[in-house]
């Protein structure tokens, strides 16, 4: 397989096959694109544009696929964001496909005798696993959207799973990074540590249990995984374990149908998730925010000190206001509004840090990875798609069900288990984001499109709380005038409200930056490693030209497949 892998994309060289022009060509992209997280993925993608889907079955085949191969991050028992645009009818939709909790989920079901979180009992296990949406969400795009049946665009990643993949050194990352959470389920260790050691690098991996369970979901549809043999084998795996599954909680999903969050700023429309993402309104807050400040005018130092106290007044709109907005009433009007921005940005000094505790709202009771993916697709007819896919940490709650191959994910981790208590990602709420059977727990993921005059940018990140920050900061470059190059090796810098503390990476902060943010106050933490996975296609109007990029903390150019 490792050399199947590098004969079928000649190392990491980009393919390319223009299109002929059509008589409308000046309104068309010149190629279609994808930029995925890995490879295989991309190339299940091409193979079925190649075919004649539109982006829509591309979208399906690709998210399909990286669940087979790319298992620390996504799979069919996570959930998914779908940001989609529809050329001819010139419409945004988002399709929300975000795990539920089960029917017999309560608020207080991960505390102990004194109300305190029990350890782990969010992260680890059945119990930790919300009902998956992603099986339905690749269902509800092929049958809605798409132009193949959905069992074609299933057919790559079924093949994946039956001939197995390489192990790439991220995959066994992963596996030592959750080794306390699997350990103990033998379904799983059968099939990532065969011999009860993690692998080797480039170690075949087959999923034959998997490829089942994706064949159930090809020839039956949302029946073949939510009702029948596969849904048996998920809830009793996951009863037998001690989790609370009911055949009911998978025959009653539902995939929702959503308005994107649309803002207008600088000249660019930005489309973005709209709860229970809290991604689109605190992009539009923060863009809202720094359109008071010239920012070019601004010596570098002030201008991040800026952006970081934008980034702050958002996190904090985030913990207090936003959850499930089927369970909860969300301001999003004000929230995205210009003059809300404007009341925020009266309280930020441009010459000193505000404390996180000097700002009304909420505040943690104590002070406390990332394993999420994104892909970004563009057809041939300009149809377009953002597509963010999550099981929450590496290789989510570590719990397989025997016999169906699926790695169950930890996004009850995502809600708020005590309010004012900080998550895996410190990130805090209240009752807005608590616990209730069927609610949806809020998410950072943000699919997200720029329009302007110049042209389209499709993009979006792994991340947990720092992917709206990093989808930002991409965001303020491309309207700069940044390629999509330009945006995914950008440097990162985060701040989330609370811990009160600016994130960054490694070459993120200049010495100079980096004393004059501590003068104003700032608390600075170099990270450790970096962080993000970004995946960003643009599209140039005037020249047709198509742009693919995939994050080089990635793997790099060998994941970018132009088409």
């Amino acid at each position: 397989m490792k050399t199947d892998r590098k004969t079928a994309f000649f190392g990491t060289w980009l393919i390319a096959l223009l299109l002929p022009l059509l008589a409308c060509a000046e309104s068309l992209p010149k190629q279609a694109a994808i930029a995925s997280a890995d490879p295989l993925a991309t190339k299940a993608g091409m193979e079925i544009l190649g075919q004649g889907g539109n982006a829509f079955d591309a979208a399906v085949a690709v998210g399909a696929a990286l669940a087979v191969v790319e298992p620390a991050s996504s799979g069919l028992g996570g959930g998914a964001f779908w940001l989609l645009h529809i050329e001819a009818e010139d419409r945004n939709i988002f399709v929300d496909a975000r795990e539920v909790a089960p029917g017999a989920a309560t608020a207080d079901m991960y505390l102990d005798k004194q109300g305190e979180p029990r350890p782990h009992a969010s992260l680890d296990g059945p119990l930790a696993a919300g009902i998956p949406g992603q099986p339905a969400g690749l269902v509800f795009l092929a049958d809605r959207y798409g132009r193949l049946p959905l069992a074609q665009s299933l057919a790559p990643a079924i093949r994946y799973a039956e001939n197995g993949f390489s192990a790439s050194r991220r995959t066994l990352m992963g596996l030592r990074f959750r080794s306390r959470a699997y350990e103990q389920w033998p379904a799983f260790s059968k099939v990532f540590l065969p011999d009860g050691e993690i692998p080797e690098t480039g170690t075949v991996i087959r999923q034959p249990d998997l490829a089942r369970t994706l064949q159930r979901l090809a020839d039956n549809g949302f029946d073949g995984y939510y009702r029948g043999e596969t849904s048996k084998l998920l809830v009793d795996g996951v009863r037998d374990a001690g989790g609370i599954w009911t055949a009911d909680d998978l025959a009653n999903y539902k995939v929702i149908e959503r308005e994107p969050i649309v803002v207008e700023n600088r000249g660019v429309r930005i489309i973005s998730a709209p709860p229970p993402s809290s991604g689109g309104i605190a992009l539009a807050n923060m863009l809202h925010v720094l359109a008071g400040f010239d920012l070019q005018a601004m010596d570098s130092a002030t201008r991040k000190h800026l952006i970081i106290e934008a980034m702050r007044r958002a996190y904090r709109d985030r913990a207090k206001y936003l959850g499930d907005p089927d369970f909860v009433d969300i301001p999003v009007a004000r929230l995205t509004h210009p003059y809300y921005a404007a009341g925020q940005r009266g309280s930020i000094r441009t010459d000193q840090a505000t404390r996180s505790t000097s700002l009304a709202g909420i505040w943690p009771k104590q002070s406390g990875g990332t394993q999420t993916t994104h892909f970004s697709v563009l057809d041939s007819e300009g149809n377009r798609v953002a597509a963010t896919l999550s099981i929450n940490t590496w290789y989510g709650s570590g719990f397989m069900p025997p016999g169906t191959g699926v790695i169950l994910n930890n996004e009850m981790d995502d809600f708020v288990i005590k309010p004012a208590t900080p998550n895996e990602y410190e990130l805090i709420g209240t009752t807005a984001n608590e616990i209730a059977p069927g609610k949806r727990m809020l998410s950072s993921m943000s699919p997200t499109f720029l329009e302007s005059d110049r042209g389209v940018a499709i993009l979006g990140t792994p991340g947990g709380s720092r992917i709206i920050t990093m989808v930002f900061l991409a965001g303020l470059e491309w309207m700069g005038g940044a390629n999509a190059s330009e945006m995914v090796g950008l440097k990162r810098y985060h701040h989330q409200f609370f811990p009160d503390e600016v994130v960054f990476e490694k070459g993120a902060l200049s010495p100079d930056e980096q004393e004059g943010l501590t003068e104003m106050g700032h608390q600075l933490k170099e990270s450790r490693r970096a962080f993000g996975n970004m995946n960003v296609v643009t599209w140039d109007y005037e020249t047709g030209k198509v742009e693919a990029v995939t994050d080089p903390r990635g793997r790099g150019e060998d994941e970018v497949r132009v088409y």
